[in-house]
């Protein structure tokens, strides 16, 4: 596997859409951030798009925790699993929505590349929580990008 380096340097001065919260805005359903040092210093010199699917589907900071029901996100797009608030609220239409916002943000910008947020519901790009579980698979937001091309690099 590459490392994060080795990844932004096979991406060259392409666009790179990046999990916002890795960029250090405080987009986590917590409302905090996961600022990842070499991916911020990146910045400063190549195209990197911020994206947080969760926002983009319409819901707020803070918000509920989620997980996965019934399967990781590849599941939910054939509306085979959904994704639910801690409380058991279905949410799957905002993550859906996100998503799709998201690949739209990458066909906008010419992005093939990506750097997503490990765990998430959306981001995830091989551990997600499915049942409250930490299981194998990937996130809603990373298995429409992935469908469309577009390479994924994950940061834990």
């Amino acid at each position: 596997m590459a490392t994060l380096e080795e990844f932004l340097t096979k991406a060259g001065d392409a666009p790179i859409l990046v999990s916002a919260c890795l960029l250090g805005l405080s987009t986590r359903y917590d409302g905090s951030s996961s600022p990842n040092d070499s991916l911020r210093t990146f910045a400063a010199s190549h195209r990197l798009i911020p994206i947080c699917p969760e926002q983009l589907g319409g819901l707020p900071t803070p918000r509920a925790k989620s997980v996965l029901s019934g399967g990781d996100g590849a599941a939910v797009l054939t509306g085979v699993a959904r994704v639910l608030s801690e409380s058991g609220r279905d949410l799957t239409e905002y993550f859906l929505r996100g998503a799709k916002q998201s690949s739209l943000i990458a066909r906008l910008a010419g992005a093939r590349f990506a750097v997503l947020k490990e765990k998430s519901p959306s981001c995830g790009v091989s551990k997600v929580y499915v049942d409250r579980s930490l299981a194998d698979g990937m996130g809603v937001t990373t298995a429409v990008l992935r469908s469309l091309g577009i390479e994924v690099f994950v940061l834990p």
